[in-house]
């Protein structure tokens, strides 16, 4: 199974840790990731203030990956929401494809709806299967406890994704956890938003979510929160310190990718997933894994 990586903005510079899991994961199970260095900037910061253009900058990703006959695989959630997005308007209506196709060709470029996009864990979850997945553990997690986090842009809009989730009772990242071996606990306000969304208007109330989140999964009695989202480890882990002194407590929560979590359970080394670059360092864990 072949796809192009799509890396996005955020996980170059802050999410290392998450790429370099993700590749390992995806050799592991038979994924091919082919980089593809024309992919830009989604669109995502643009959206609510110039539509159109943020329509472009996405159906111009979606070219370059039809150039390359190759469907996508997002490792950002906001990534995932705003291509699939924008594939499914420019596919139902060809009015608006007309225009955007009128505007890619001042740069050589066709949108053709050729392709699809998919998250890392839909990709995981559908293309690989669990079944595969669980066979593929070398080493259950059965130790550990562990607190999901879904995120909003992975979930919704639901009928943009074909509504393969229910957003209000999510299932495949727990499924997904729960095959390495780890529990899946539960926590209060599970399906709450990160609050990266309000960061750049209102640092104060955004630290102030997060801040509840990590209250309630501490309060879980998990061992770490394990995600599949750049900007929602902004938030949890390298906010975490900030968070801690303005309310003037200690967490010390390691905050894990899922492929990093995965990778464990099939047995990479824990130097090829990434761990070093962990800002909350999850010492306990793989002290425990020996």
């Amino acid at each position: 199974m072949k796809y192009g990586l799509f890396l996005g903005c955020t996980v170059p510079v802050r999410a290392l840790n998450y790429e370099l899991a993700a590749r390992k994961v995806g050799e592991k199970l038979g994924l091919e990731f082919q980089d593809i260095p024309e992919f830009g900037c989604c669109g995502f910061p643009v959206k609510s203030v110039d539509r159109m253009t943020f329509i472009l900058m996405a159906a111009e990703n979606l070219s370059v990956a039809e150039d390359a006959n190759l469907d996508i695989c997002s490792l950002c959630s906001a990534c995932s929401s705003v291509l699939t997005e924008v594939d499914r308007q420019l596919k139902e209506n060809q009015t608006l494809r007309n225009r955007v196709n009128e505007e890619l060709s001042r740069v050589g470029r066709k949108y053709q709806g050729r392709i699809q996009v998919k998250h890392l864990a839909r990709i995981l979850h559908e293309d690989v299967g669990l079944p595969r997945i669980k066979e593929m553990v070398k080493r259950p997690l059965s130790e550990f406890n562990f607190a999901v986090h879904y995120g909003c842009h992975y979930l919704k809009p639901s009928e943009v994704y074909g509504e393969f989730e229910e957003p209000e009772n999510p299932r495949t990242l727990d499924e997904l956890l729960r095959l390495t071996g780890a529990k899946s606990i539960p926590y209060e306000d599970k399906n709450e938003c990160c609050g990266g969304g309000v960061l750049g208007v209102d640092e104060a109330t955004a630290l102030k979510i997060a801040a509840l989140k990590l209250d309630h999964v501490k309060a879980s009695g998990a061992d770490a929160l394990v995600l599949i989202c750049p900007f929602c480890n902004i938030m949890y882990e390298a906010n975490q310190k900030k968070i801690e002194k303005l309310s003037e407590t200690e967490f010390n929560l390691p905050v894990l990718y899922y492929p990093q979590v995965l990778g464990l359970a099939l047995g990479i080394p824990p130097d090829e997933l990434g761990f070093r670059m962990n800002r909350v360092k999850p010492r306990e864990i793989l002290s425990r894994l020996g």
